[in-house]
């Protein structure tokens, strides 16, 4: 198949084979493309969406900038199964596998540093809302929930980072008062879930919310990979 090439992520060898039946933006199955032991993550894509100008337009189309995004993500998901992905930008593409490759070997000792320093690491989410009812008269303890709540976490991960306020998930349920993510060693992952399922069953009036494990979207720093798409 030719066309452009989209690439997803970059990562050390592989623990396992991806899916066999894992596809990729418009449809193409993802593949491998090693560079001094380093492996971009790449599929085609076609040059009518994805050339610069029209994918400046294409941009501007949220239903399809959204069905790439989540293919973009499967792609993603997949991988942290296997192993430790750098997820790069949404939407980085080159004109051949030669441009990929140029790519790898300008940022190859950036590559490297942050792939060590996330290595069999995985970013876990967790939200806190207080709820709408009590909101106002305990305010403060919610408050100290969440602050409660994010020093166990941050104890039990190599890093946090918080976040912006996220949007309440219903009516039922108010303020945002803990928005994180939190770096955790895959092997310590049962235990950090485990608490997080403690604190769910500790108080009635907050909702808990726990996603992931993901690739470590948040811990990637600007010009390393992306932000989550």
């Amino acid at each position: 198949m030719t066309g452009l090439r989209y690439v997803y992520a970059v990562c050390r060898p592989l623990d396992a084979p991806l899916q066999t039946a894992l596809t990729g933006v418009a449809g193409d199955p993802p593949r491998l493309l090693t560079h001094h032991g380093l492996i971009a993550v790449v599929s085609h894509v076609p040059e009518r969406d994805f050339a610069e100008e029209p994918l400046r337009r294409r941009s501007e189309d949220p239903d399809w900038l959204t069905a790439t995004a989540r293919a973009h993500e499967q792609v993603i998901d997949a991988l942290t199964a296997v192993t430790t992905p750098l997820p790069l930008r949404l939407a980085t593409v080159f004109r051949d596998d030669s441009g990929v490759r140029v790519m790898m070997e300008e940022r190859e000792e950036e590559f490297r540093r942050t792939l060590g320093r996330l290595a069999g690491r995985v970013e876990w989410r967790v939200k806190a809302y207080a709820e709408a009812e009590s909101e106002a008269e305990s305010e403060s303890g919610a408050e100290q929930f969440a602050d409660r709540l994010h020093l166990k976490l941050a104890a039990h991960a190599d890093s946090a980072r918080l976040h912006p306020s996220a949007k309440a998930p219903g009516t039922a349920f108010g303020r945002n008062v803990l928005n994180a993510a939190y770096l955790v060693p895959r092997a310590d992952s049962e235990e950090f879930v485990e608490i997080v399922q403690r604190a769910k069953n500790a108080e009635s009036r907050m909702r808990v919310e726990l996603s992931g494990p993901w690739a470590a979207y948040s811990f990637v720093e600007a010009g390393e990979g992306s932000p989550r798409p």
